[in-house]
């Protein structure tokens, strides 16, 4: 039998290089568009922020959550939906004061940063095991705060995607999925290319993949140019893939992407490898995820 391999898409982002793609989706209609044209070409799961209709900013505002997923769910789509909870993570000191928040700062106790996921239920949600300089700023996610957001999450029967930017990150994730956590089998998604966690080469790929437990089920994915390359390498070591206009813009040099055209071309380079990509109804078995809603 030929490995399955669930393909997710990750439509938006919470960057802020939005304005840098002609018709990148902001408002909850282009948005929603994204994940049923990126279901169309073949992805079983939507990764899904949201931003301020007028500016593009990233928000987290559980009404555009809304709009979003009813959207989806109105189109009669079989997509599996996964919305973030990384908005409220972000820290900026001030520079007066470091020790208090600066321009920029969204951070939020745990519980308000899962109040989407529970009105809504989606099928994932993610839980980003990571403390670290994103870039310029630093993503703070302390461990009691992760332990009450996979509570919440494993109490609504919602399974978290374990998002890990570099191996300690995995140190962390395993301990969490020994307190009983996560539900088996856990599943991780392993963020490559990230200023400044790991990067996207073969050789991390593969040492985050074997601290993986055992079990689990993972994904992983690079941004930007290494989109493609870690399609083929996450594939070839027997795991998931990810793609996305929140990963990477362009389809080639100098030419903007869609979701769809990501999703179509990452489709192309499984099949080329010998695996095919699993349907939503297989992937929520493969995932072991609550029934759907």
């Amino acid at each position: 039998m030929a490995q399955e391999v669930i393909l997710t898409c990750a439509v938006t982002g919470g960057h802020e290089n939005h304005g840098a793609h002609p018709d990148f989706p902001i408002t909850p209609e282009q948005i929603a568009n994204a994940c049923l044209e990126a279901r169309s070409a073949g992805a079983a799961i939507v990764h899904i922020h949201v931003r301020d209709p007028e500016t593009g900013t990233p928000v987290g505002e559980t009404g555009l959550y809304r709009d979003v997923v009813e959207r989806i769910r109105g189109a009669g789509s079989d997509v599996l939906i996964n919305l973030t909870t990384g908005y409220g993570g972000r820290f900026v000191p001030s520079e007066d004061d470091p020790n208090r928040p600066g321009p920029g700062s969204n951070l939020m106790q745990p519980d308000a940063r899962m109040v989407h996921v529970l009105e809504l239920r989606p099928d994932i949600c993610t839980l980003d095991v990571a403390t670290m300089n994103f870039g310029e700023r630093v993503f703070m996610n302390t461990p009691a705060h992760l332990r009450v957001m996979a509570g919440i999450a494993r109490d609504a029967g919602v399974k978290p995607e374990i998002e890990c930017f570099e191996p300690g990150h995995i140190v962390l994730a395993n301990q969490l999925n020994k307190e009983g956590l996560f539900e088996a089998p856990p599943m991780f998604q392993l963020c490559l290319g990230i200023p400044y966690g790991s990067p996207a080469t073969p050789e991390i790929m593969t040492v985050m993949r074997n601290m993986l437990p055992p079990g689990a089920n993972w994904a992983a994915f690079g941004i930007s140019r290494h989109e493609f390359p870690m399609v083929a390498q996450a594939v070839t070591l027997g795991g998931h893939v990810r793609v996305g206009l929140e990963d990477n813009l362009y389809l080639s040099k100098g030419e903007f992407a869609s979701n769809g055209q990501l999703v179509e071309r990452a489709v192309g380079i499984v099949r080329d490898l010998g695996a095919e990509i699993a349907e939503p109804a297989r992937a929520a078995e493969i995932l072991k995820l609550s029934s759907r809603r």
